[in-house]
């Protein structure tokens, strides 16, 4: 037979699940908030760009810089190959 508990215990064990629960519904709160996730992505995406203090990182420059260049070599290949 389980042992019984005293009052104080089961207040205890009340306030313990009480806690949990509250937890549990604020990360399933936290999981369905879809324009916090949003803002958090993209609030890491500008802090892996940039430096500390706020300039983009020389690695993330030259990688526009070869997309804009090799941009560049596709619309001058088209243009001479449409003529």
């Amino acid at each position: 037979m389980p042992e019984q508990k005293t009052p104080e215990e089961l207040e205890a064990d009340v306030a313990r699940q009480r806690e949990q629960l509250a937890e549990t519904v604020d990360d399933l709160a936290a999981k369905l908030d879809v324009k916090s996730q949003a803002q958090q992505k993209v609030a890491a995406l500008k802090d892996s760009a940039t430096t500390a203090d706020g300039s983009p990182r020389p690695e993330v420059l030259a990688a526009a810089g070869s997309l804009a260049a090799m941009a560049l070599v596709l619309i001058v290949w088209r243009l001479r190959r449409n003529h």
